[in-house]
């Protein structure tokens, strides 16, 4: 039987709304343990990493030369932190599972996921992630993490993001509708892959996926699952931050992390962008709970 590790990060240092901080207590509230039990895996709770107020810190503090990051030192230190306790899960021979806090967080899980391995990343995401320091619309980080751990631009020199050592050919983003013009130049011009809900539309899921965990766990030693709760349809996933219309349903989503179960690729994931301030009833945090199990290898049958 295997062995599941939570570990809290709570940070909103990435966001630009207050309350995505609260996600891992949202999502614990809501039953993560007993729906991991309940997929078959045990479950050991390391708590949360100690994360300062945003309130206390200085958002320009260590900005970069150019464009903007904000809270980009309070970041990386979280990254860092999170990035230890991320690879002593997987040198203990448990699975690490990561509870966000905002995007930003997935820079560390990378990382320590691909300390004494090659991985692979599928990106569960209404939004790319792609930006960098001078392409950024809004200086939050939690649209920056993919392009973080790929040493995208101003991240090529940033030993504490672009550690990860990721491939693009082995990153695969699955549910697209929200791209700022940067990031499509560089998915044109990469070999990252993408994949719209317009492929999800026309496919249908299950190929979709299959064919993402495909690419991206060629050639890796596992795969990394990096899932933004606003990859669901708000009508879906209320409590995020940055919510888009247009995204999966709440089927869809169960039978995208079913498949990550079957493939048997999976390495490490982070449950990311859950507001409890902004939810009805914690229900974000539950639908979290319930995809993870899925993930994990919970099915009716």
């Amino acid at each position: 039987m295997r062995t599941v590790r939570i570990i809290g990060a709570p940070t909103d240092y990435g966001a630009n709304r207050r309350g995505v901080d609260m996600g891992p207590s949202a999502i614990r509230y809501a039953g993560l343990a007993d729906q991991l039990a309940s997929a078959g895996v045990d479950t050991v709770d390391s708590g949360d990493l100690l994360v300062p107020r945003a309130e206390e810190r200085d958002p320009d503090a260590e900005a970069p030369a150019e464009g903007s990051a904000k809270f980009l030192r309070e970041t990386a230190d979280v990254c860092r932190r999170l990035g230890d306790e991320v690879a002593a899960t997987l040198a203990d021979g448990e699975v690490p599972l990561a509870l966000g806090g905002d995007h930003s967080i997935a820079i560390g899980s990378l990382v320590g996921s691909a300390r004494d391995a090659e991985i692979g990343a599928v990106w569960f995401d209404a939004h790319a992630d792609l930006n960098t320091p001078t392409t950024t619309p809004s200086g939050n980080v939690h649209g920056m993490p993919l392009a973080a751990a790929l040493g995208v631009g101003e991240f090529a020199d940033t030993e504490w993001a672009n550690a990860a050592g990721l491939s693009p050919e082995n990153v695969v983003i699955v549910g697209l509708r929200s791209v700022d013009e940067a990031e499509a130049e560089f998915i044109r011009e990469s070999e990252v892959t993408a994949f719209t809900m317009s492929e999800i539309d026309r496919r249908g899921v299950t190929p979709v996926v299959e064919e993402a965990l495909a690419i991206a766990g060629t050639g890796v030693d596992g795969v990394h699952a990096s899932l933004d709760l606003d990859w669901l349809d708000p009508h879906e996933a209320a409590g995020v931050g940055t919510p888009v219309r247009g995204g999966v349903t709440y089927r869809e989503a169960h039978s995208a992390m079913e498949q990550v179960a079957e493939s048997d690729l999976l390495r490490s994931m982070e449950l990311v962008e859950v507001n409890p301030t902004l939810d009805q009833h914690n229900e974000t945090a539950e639908l979290a709970t319930e995809l993870a199990a899925s993930a994990f290898g919970k099915r009716v049958l």
